[in-house]
Parts: structure tokens; C-alpha cells; sequence
């Protein structure tokens, strides 16, 4: 596995995250999706996901991963929002394994 991939930049970037929610740095983006609150950062989530099917649409691959990173950056600001761990989500993947 290369190094700050996967887990691990998931994990390093749920950090960072963790520390704006902390800090509310002032120019900070994440800082900005705290202060409007669950339904901003849930806007956020609906609109990367409807760009990344969209994209999945028109079979563009580099465009696809694009919208999926921010699809799945928006969705740890999400779960930082509403005090979940990703490991809570890890785990409940990991019981629906099979």
C-alpha cells in the first residue's frame, strides 16, 4: 500500500477536520460547514453525491474520483459534526461483511 493512502489518509484528513472543528480557524472551509450547522454540511453531502453520479454518468473516471473525494470529505465533516468516530462506521461495515 503507497503511504497516506486509503485508511490512512482518511484517518490523517478526519485529524485535520477534528483540529478546525477544534480551533474555527478563521478562513477555514471546514471551519465555515461547522458554523452552518448539520444542514449545511448535509447539503454539502447531497450535492457531492449527485455530482459523483453524475459524473459515473458520463463515465468520466477522473471526474468521478474527484466528486468521490469530495463526497467523502464532506461526509467526515458530517460524521465530526455529529460526534461519530469513523471507526463506528468501520465496524458497522465490517459486521455486514460477509
Amino acid at each position: 500500500m503507497k503511504p497516506n493512502s486509503g485508511p490512512e489518509i482518511l484517518d490523517e484528513l478526519y485529524a485535520v477536520i477534528l483540529q478546525r472543528q477544534a480551533e474555527m480557524p478563521e478562513g477555514s472551509y471546514v471551519a465555515s460547514l461547522m458554523e452552518g450547522g448539520w444542514r449545511k454540511i448535509g447539503q454539502k453531502v447531497i450535492e457531492e453525491a449527485g455530482e459523483t453520479v453524475i459524473a459515473g454518468s458520463e463515465s468520466d473516471r477522473e471526474r468521478i474520483s474527484e466528486e468521490a473525494a469530495d463526497l467523502i470529505f464532506h461526509l467526515l465533516v458530517f460524521l465530526a459534526d455529529a460526534g461519530v468516530d469513523p471507526e463506528m462506521v468501520w465496524a458497522e461495515l465490517a459486521k455486514r461483511r460477509r
